[in-house]
Formats: structure tokens, sequence, C-alpha cells
């Protein structure tokens, strides 16, 4: 199924191509933000210019590895819609799994190894002991396994009701509020972030 999405990407190169340079300019967007922001200010709630990277590299790398590998929730309500996820149903393999990872997206594929690099890069700037480094590793498999649950949870939504339109629009809207440290929210959005909804 991955395989298929792959060819059908690679088919469309010029669309493929203006979309990589869409994702490498808005992220340039973001970068060129938290320099000028922290240029005058030197800190954000606390955290200085490598640690804000950090936490947006972070933040990219997580998003972009979950769109990667759950594509295919993008097209699940249309399939709800259409009838189409009927034929889902009557397949043997797990609805579940083929409605999450039916379909990877090779563009997103594309931009992880730039960003696990500058994570190195900024990372190691910041000093962390092997302890720290290995924490870091689990927060980013729990982060996954949190993006994992948002997608589910889409997905059952999309099952449930179809009032809800664009649900997984509602859930990038929301997780975006963690690109930035949550320490520079106010209460009572800070604990919801963290504890509620815990995109941060």
């Amino acid at each position: 199924m991955s395989r298929n999405s792959f060819m059908g990407m690679l088919s469309q190169r010029f669309g493929a191509a203006i979309f990589i340079f869409g994702k490498i300019l808005r992220f340039g967007f973001f970068l060129a933000f938290i320099l000028f922001l922290l240029k005058g200010t030197d800190t954000l709630a606390g955290y200085n210019l490598n640690q804000t990277l950090f936490f947006f590299l972070t933040f990219n790398l997580i998003d972009v590895v979950a769109q990667f590998l759950f594509r295919e929730v993008y097209r699940f309500r249309p399939l709800v819609i259409s009838g189409s996820f009927d034929l889902v149903l009557t397949k043997p393999m797990s609805a579940l799994f083929r409605s999450l990872m039916g379909g990877a997206d090779v563009l997103d594929l594309v931009t992880i190894p730039p960003l696990i690099l500058a994570i190195y890069f900024v990372g190691r700037s910041l000093g962390p002991s092997p302890t720290d480094v290995l924490f870091y590793v689990f927060l980013i498999i729990n982060g996954l396994i949190l993006a994992t649950a948002f997608h589910i949870a889409v997905i059952s939504l999309g099952i449930i009701t179809l009032e809800i339109d664009h649900t997984i629009m509602i859930y990038r809207d929301i997780t975006n509020l963690g690109r930035f440290p949550i320490d520079i929210y106010k209460q009572p959005l800070q604990g919801i972030l963290t504890y509620l909804i815990p995109v941060g």
C-alpha cells in the first residue's frame, strides 16, 4: 500500500517538488520567526535560543514522522462517506492498521533526515549526558505514541459522527500550540496542553 503511495507521488514530480519547497519555506519562516523573536529578548519563557530551537526541531520531528506514518488518516473520512470503507472491512487485515498506515507519504520521508541532523547539531551544543540522550529518545517514542492515540481518536470520530468535518485539521491546529515551550502560555491553557491534551 505504501509502495503504491510512493510510486504515485514519484509519478507527479513537479507537484512533489512544489510541495517539498513549500514545506521547506514554511519551516524556514518559523525558524526566522524564532531567531527574530529571541534576538531582542535573548530568552523565551526562560529558554535560550538553542533550547527553543531544540524544542521546535523536536516538535517538527514528531509531527513529520506522524504525518509520514499516518497520512492515510487524512483520506479516511471521504472513505467512510463514499462507502469504500466497507471494502476495507471485508479484507483479511486489520481495518485500524489499514486506516492508519495504508499510505505513507514519501515527501515527509525526505524531510526526516535533515531534521534529525539539525536536532543532533543543536542538541550537541546543549551538552547532554548519555542519560539525557536516553530520556530524550524515550520522550520521542512517547510523543509518537501520543500522536498515534490522537490519530486513532480522529478515525473514531470519523466513524461515530459525520457532523465533525476535518477533525484531523483541528488536531493539527491544537498540536501546533506545542511548537514552542508551553511555559509561554498562561494557565489554564498551560495545564490543558500538559495534562488534558498533552501536546506540550
